[in-house]
């Protein structure tokens, strides 16, 4: 390994040791650097009152397929390693992780390194089920190497990289048949630190709770949170574009509101604390089924005019292949956004009532779906095979 050359930050009360490796893959001509800096953030856990990892370092490299011993990683270092709950990085709080100088040059890999649990600290990375105890989050073999991530960032010449780590729990946690263990998958997606997003409110009575706020494109969700105690919620970081914000909650009506714009430099409303959003109740059925492990479950829901928008989803059980999701039957409320003091108009879109398209994706094969029959209290079963 080649030598290392240390070099002290401080962020907050978090002391950051930042290893710059020499030889840094063929990019600052003439020693130009640029800097790059990072924190992290979570999208909201399904049914879990905490979810905590141990940070110990980030590591970059420019060469997406650079092995762990290879010349030219350079790494931001938590020196002591630093133990978060992942539920309280929502509605845009953040970690900051450090910042570190780089050569000049496009970085294409990434991987976020986690502590192990040990005798020493058996809790390192843990997890609290609502209404029971804190048990430990076993982590995958070779976790000592890192989660890694393709990136594509460019350092450029006295300029400044700001990233942030979007820490997904809610697919990352998965439950290990019905031993009570619970093992961790990391999913994290590497995005810019934009000042752009979108705030709004739910009813009070739904907040710091199990709804799910997200932002979604084509059904694939951008950006989730949970609303906090107030009912309010905030989106961010989230690029610039217009996107479709879906709110959905156990035994609630999913409500959507279509082109909400995202704007750059600028948070977007939608609602207001004196006239939140109120997801009205709703009867619901269980879709349930099994598919091979590490599989993505999703239950899609095709709106008239908007498309389909995820109303739930996760991994299945990592030993059994199990999943349930339980879903609404009314029918969803579907409305444009509105520039404030217009107000809100949802309508309920009566064909969708009841419609889902269950969806499973699995890496290395393509995604399979199962459109299911207008469901009724009975429920449905939808299972996956692959290929």
């Amino acid at each position: 390994m080649t030598m290392l050359r240390y070099l002290k930050y401080t962020v907050g009360s978090v002391a950051v040791a930042a290893l710059a490796a020499c030889g840094g893959g063929g990019g600052g001509e003439g020693g130009s650097t640029g800097t790059l800096r990072l924190a992290l953030t979570d999208a909201p856990s399904c049914g879990f009152d905490a979810v905590h990892v141990t940070v110990q370092k980030v590591r970059v490299h420019q060469s997406s397929t650079a092995g762990d011993n290879d010349a030219g990683w350079s790494e931001i270092v938590l020196n002591p390693a630093r133990r978060v709950d992942l539920l309280s990085l929502t509605n845009g709080v953040l970690m900051e992780l450090g910042q570190i100088p780089l050569p000049t040059g496009k970085y294409t890999q990434m991987r976020l390194v986690l502590a192990d649990n040990n005798t020493s600290q058996p809790l390192a990375n843990a997890v609290s089920p609502t209404g029971a105890s804190e048990v430990a989050l076993k982590t995958p073999s070779g976790q000592q190497s890192g989660v890694k991530t393709n990136i594509n960032i460019d350092i450029a010449e006295n300029k400044m990289a700001d990233f942030v780590l979007d820490f997904d729990a809610c697919k990352s946690v998965v439950q290990a048949g019905a031993s009570g263990q619970y093992l961790l998958k990391p999913v994290v997606s590497v995005i810019p630190r934009y000042v752009s997003g979108v705030q709004g409110y739910v009813d009070p009575a739904l907040g710091a709770g199990a709804t799910r706020v997200s932002l979604q494109v084509n059904g694939t969700i951008v950006k989730a949170t949970v609303p906090d105690s107030t009912g309010k919620f905030l989106l961010q970081p989230v690029a610039p574009g217009n996107y479709t914000l879906v709110m959905a909650a156990p035994g609630r009506t999913t409500t959507v509101v279509t082109g909400v714009p995202v704007v750059a430099e600028t948070v977007t409303p939608v609602a207001s604390v004196a006239a939140p959003i109120a997801l009205a109740p709703s009867a619901s059925a269980t879709v349930s089924g099994t598919a091979p492990a590490d599989t993505l479950v999703r239950a899609l829901q095709p709106l008239t005019t908007a498309g389909s928008v995820e109303v739930d989803g996760g991994y299945v059980n990592s030993v059994t292949g199990a999943y349930a999701y339980s879903l609404p039957l009314n029918a969803p409320l579907v409305g444009a956004y509105a520039v404030a003091p217009q107000p809100l108009v949802l309508t309920a879109d009566a064909a969708a009532a009841a419609r889902y398209t269950m969806r499973a994706s699995l890496a290395g094969f393509a995604d399979k779906q199962t459109v299911l029959p207008v469901l009724t209290g009975a429920g449905a079963t939808a299972n996956f095979t692959f290929p």
